[in-house]
Formats: structure tokens, sequence, C-alpha cells
């Protein structure tokens, strides 16, 4: 089949070609019942602008890059990948996918020359890249147009489009419901410390146990990283020692998944003598036996909203607001109350 025209496009819609340019460059001249009409079209043709043609006719570029960190949660970035190239395609954009080292002490000038040498109309920027005070200033003294989805309470408020995530109050509930099923000794285990989803989940954790009168139990909050393999060996020396908790929450599913097969090969049962919870609802949190009690994060719908951001940036010149995410708790099989044998006390400083 021959690939769909913008002539098409048109056709279908029953608009003129003109009309169609102006709905995929997002002009705010096009009345909202055609621009529905023409997206309709655009969607039953699957058409695609040709986003390289439209550069070599003008100075403009329509290709934008996503990056990433090159040792990532491989679940994470596909569903994130997916929602970004979503929102390309809606207008006619191209995406190049770009991994890197945030440790690295080239990053910022290889993600400058990257957006100078490539011609790229801007870059999403995901965390710890994201949240690199001095890549960001770089990135503004060279004009390069960027927007960067990041683990926050509130919008940060510094010129730049954002979609920001509160891990902080997804954390807490899930501390929260921990508690609620009457767990007292409730492990945290961290993820990596360079992103600063770490110490806002761990926060969400330590606030949800201060407020509900219980403290934070030094030997029970081990640091690592969002690795399956780590959150197994966390979690095993947890179980190994004397007064093991009731519960663990694991920073991320990874993790959650690597304490659920410490617990199983310790030869306990979750949930009844274990409760694990874990963060994001990625594939492990669903694939697991039992299912993992977790955050829901719409990975997918973040990526899409922090490229539509930064698109609407280069194609209307204007800068467009902030937006706020939060995780929904998800309940499922791997949480349960604790056996009153295993219930710990909760004396302070232990």
């Amino acid at each position: 089949m021959r690939r769909p025209t913008i002539k098409d496009v048109a056709s279908l819609a029953g608009v003129s070609p003109m009309t169609v340019s102006r709905v995929i460059n997002l002009e705010p001249t096009v009345h909202a019942d055609t621009v529905q009409k023409v997206r309709r079209a655009i969607e039953t043709l699957h058409y695609r602008p040709d986003a390289t043609a439209r550069s070599l006719r003008g100075t403009r570029s329509f290709t934008i890059a996503l990056v990433y960190d090159d040792n990532p949660n491989a679940n994470y970035i596909l569903s994130l990948q997916n929602g970004v190239l979503g929102a390309c395609r809606e207008r006619g954009y191209e995406l190049l996918i770009y991994p890197c080292d945030p440790r690295s002490p080239r990053l910022v000038d290889e993600l400058s020359l990257l957006a100078k040498n490539a011609r790229l109309a801007g870059l999403v920027l995901t965390p710890p890249m994201s949240e690199n005070a001095r890549l960001l200033t770089k990135l503004k003294a060279n004009d390069v147009a960027y927007a960067r989805i990041i683990a926050a309470r509130g919008d940060p408020k510094d010129g730049a489009p954002c979609v920001y995530v509160d891990d902080h109050k997804a954390a807490y509930a899930i501390t929260a419901y921990l508690i609620q099923l009457g767990h007292t000794a409730i492990a945290f285990l961290w993820g990596d410390p360079h992103y600063r989803s770490s110490p806002e989940r761990y926060e969400g954790y330590a606030d949800a146990m201060k407020e509900h009168g219980i403290p934070v139990r030094k030997k029970y909050v081990l640091e690592g990283t969002y690795t399956f393999e780590d959150g197994f060996r966390r979690a095993r020396k947890l179980l190994a020692g004397k007064d093991a908790p009731s519960a663990i929450f694991g920073s991320n599913d990874e993790i959650a998944a690597g304490a659920l097969a410490a617990a199983r090969s310790a030869g306990l049962d979750v949930p009844w003598d274990l409760s694990i919870a874990g963060f994001e609802d990625n594939p492990f949190s669903r694939q697991a036996w039992p299912a993992l009690t977790t955050a829901s994060q719409s990975t997918s719908e973040i990526g899409r909203h922090a490229a539509s951001r930064l698109l609407e940036q280069l194609q209307k010149g204007t800068l467009p607001g902030s937006e706020r995410f939060v995780p929904e708790l998800v309940i499922r099989g791997s949480t349960a109350p604790p056996r009153a044998e295993r219930r710990a006390p909760a004396a302070a400083g232990a």
C-alpha cells in the first residue's frame, strides 16, 4: 500500500491540505471541531508527516531526542519511549533515542553538542539528567529547548516545561496502607541515590511512619540500587537477622520482586509471613506471584505529556506550564495483615 499523503487526510476530513498543515503545526486559528476531524483522519489513515522532508525545506528541525540513563529499567524506558513517540507522531516530528551515562564528566558538553550536531529541535530529559542543574544551565545558555521529567512535590517554576511526579505522596500512601494492615516493623529499600525519586520515596515512607507514631528503625532502611539483584541481596540480609520486619517496601518493582525471591528462598509465605510492596506498576509487579501491591505510575502518559509540552513550546513559541502526576496505590496479593508472632517491637534507635 502506498503511504498516505496530506491530500488523503484533507479529503477524508473534508478540509484543505493547508488546514491539515495548520492542525499539525498547532496553529491557534483552526476551529476545535476542525482540529478533531483532522486528527481522526490522521489516526484512521495512520498518516505520518515526513519530518526529514519538512526539515530540508527550511531551517527548522523536526526531530527531538529522548535522553535517558544508559543503564535503565528497561520496562520504564520502553513505556516512556512509547509515550514520547506517540506525541511526536501526532505532530509530525521524528524521535531520536539517546542513552547516556549520567555520571560522565563530559555529560554537559556531550548533550550540548548532540543538540547542535544532530540539528535537534529540542530534548526530553529524564532523570537523573533532568535533575542536573549544571546541564540545565548550559542548555539554556545555548538556547536548546527542553522539557524534563522529575520527581518533585511541587512545580519547580524554573522557566522550562516540566512534568513532575509526586513520588512522596505515593510512597506515603503505600506506607500508610501497610500500617493500616497492622504492620509496624516496615523495612525500606532505597533506589539509586543519584535519582531524586529515591529520597522522595524514602521521605514519603519516613513521614508516614512518623505521623503514625512509629519510629523509623535504622536497621530496616538499606541503601542500594534500583535492581532485582540488589533487592534480593538486601532482603536476604533483613530476613536473616534477628527481629526481621513483617513488611518490606521496595523503592521500585524490581527491588520488590527481588525481595519476593529472597522471601521464597528463606521459606517464607508471602503475604502471610511477609508483606512486600513495590513502586511503578511495571510488568514485574503483575507477573510476580503473588502479584505486587505497588504505586501505578502512568509512565507512557508522563512521556507523552512531557513531549507534548516541548512540542507546544517549539510550535507555538509560548512556554507551557508544568503538569503534576501522582502514582496511585494498587493493592494486590503481596500484602496482608501480619502474623501476630512475627510483629517486631518498634523500639526507637534500633
